[in-house]
């Protein structure tokens, strides 16, 4: 047991806990922090955010997508490409990131411990640590960051080698030449996309009717579009996986049995049916901190459980469960907790990426929604295919769309597909969080030439609907 008790301790060492942890002990307050792997930085670093984007980039650049588009040649490596290939630079990536993430922690002063946590009380959390040894930690605060993990459904047979779910998949050992994705959410559609791009035969089976539901509806038909004529990704909607049979023989293919009687044959499978958060592993009913559906942990406004003391962060309160939003609701709550005029709340509207291929992103409300609701709305679009640095990237399928209230021009949503789109959706991002309307855009000048023009354009575009309206 420690002697003094610790201002926080924080269980987690993932994006949200160390930005928890390091705004609190930047602030001078004593510091904890608890994570039970020997790498800092959670599934973002480990096995998520990092490693996706960055095979995302490696693939492209390794079989040459842009150059074709772009010139006319294939530049891509004349050779098949292995699995160390694929994961040379994920590596460097993800280990630069650990690397800074420990830095950050020594330079902030806080306490390192590596061990599995649990609550013993609503204040005292036990690290196992190697041996079986343990230490007891007293908080006057604590904050949960444990992040999630991947579901695991009972008819998928995870340990045949050929069966991964989204965790297994950075340990593959070599390529397949054909794979069915079960999950069309974010992390299903990204990794069908990167397998897609290096040749795999790709099937993606889901149980809805359209591709990320959450999208501007506009958005998500053109990705889809997308997906199925560059990349040859073959879509089966509404449908569940009834049986998955892995044969013994490890050359024969794995056979998926669909809800509808269809039957997918694929040298590999991959499970992206859901997250779910362990915090029954971390003891949380010791804590007196009720948890829902899936482990996760309802908060207030200033991210507390029901245990004022107690907070949470990250993916273990539920969605958005990004790595931006849980680091900004980490820094929130630690505001909070040690009464820090540093940040009072959370930005009231927030950037959704989604690093398929091409890209999507959004920010603010969806045409769709505005006009449910009978918000009368402009529309004005701009394509990449007609901008000249979109001609110079090769992205002809490229999209900017803005909606704006018709009233006053105010802008209300922002939703781009096409490369960069991750990056290029903060200029809007940035007009809706200060209320900004047509004027700004129709104002602003862009460096020739660039994507961040694509604004003006669109801008000019719903200025001439209206007008003609």
């Amino acid at each position: 047991m420690s002697d003094e008790p610790y201002d926080l301790v924080v269980i987690g060492g993932g994006p949200a806990g160390v930005a928890g942890a390091c705004t609190a002990a930047h602030f001078g307050r004593r510091v904890a922090l608890i994570e039970k792997c020997r790498e800092l930085g959670g599934a973002c670093t480990n096995t998520g955010t990092l490693p996706s984007k960055t095979l995302r980039e490696t693939a492209l650049a390794l079989r040459g997508l842009r150059s074709r588009n772009l010139y006319g040649v294939d530049l891509s490596l004349r050779r098949e490409v292995t699995v160390r290939d694929l994961m040379h630079h994920e590596a460097n990536v993800v280990e630069g990131a650990r690397e800074e993430m420990a830095e950050r922690l020594r330079r902030e002063g806080v306490a390192l411990h590596l061990g599995a946590g649990r609550f013993v009380d609503p204040h005292t959390v036990a690290v196992a640590g190697d041996g079986g040894a343990e230490t007891r930690l007293r908080a006057r605060h604590v904050l949960v960051a444990i992040g999630s993990q991947p579901l695991r459904p009972r008819e998928f047979p995870f340990d045949d080698e050929r069966v991964w779910d989204s965790d297994e998949i950075l340990q593959i050992r070599k390529l397949p030449r054909s794979l069915a994705v079960v999950g069309a959410g974010v992390i299903g559609a990204e990794y069908a996309c990167t397998f897609a791009v290096l040749g795999v035969r790709v099937h993606l089976v889901d149980g809805r009717d359209e591709l990320l539901s959450f999208l501007d509806a506009e958005i998500s038909r053109g990705l889809e579009a997308a997906m199925r004529a560059r990349l040859g990704i073959a879509f089966h909607w509404h449908e569940r996986v009834a049986e998955c049979r892995a044969p013994a023989d490890p050359d024969a293919p794995v056979t998926l049995v669909l809800g509808s009687g269809e039957v997918i044959e694929a040298e590999a499978v991959l499970v992206a049916a859901g997250r779910t958060s362990p915090t029954d592993a971390i003891g949380i009913a010791a804590a007196g901190v009720e948890s829902a559906k899936h482990g996760l942990l309802a908060v207030d406004a200033q991210f507390r459980t029901n245990v004022p003391h107690v907070y949470a962060a990250g993916d273990v309160i539920g969605f958005p469960a990004l790595a931006a939003t849980g680091i900004e609701q980490a820094r929130v709550a630690m505001a909070r907790a040690f009464d820090i005029a540093l940040k009072e709340d959370l930005a009231t509207i927030l950037p959704f990426g989604v690093y398929t291929i091409p890209e999507a992103s959004m920010a603010g409300r969806s045409e769709e929604d505005l006009r449910r609701e009978g918000v009368d709305c402009v529309v004005g679009r701009a394509h990449y295919g007609r901008n000249p640095r979109g001609r110079i990237l090769g992205e002809s399928t490229g999209l900017v769309k803005l909606v704006f209230r018709r009233e006053d021009m105010r802008l209300l949503g922002v939703h781009i597909l096409g490369e960069h789109a991750t990056e290029l959706v903060h200029v809007g991002l940035t007009a809706l969080l200060v209320g900004a309307d047509a004027s700004l855009f129709n104002r602003m000048c862009f460096n020739y030439p660039t994507l961040g023009d694509l604004y003006k354009e669109a801008t000019y575009d719903a200025l001439v609907t209206r007008a003609a309206s």
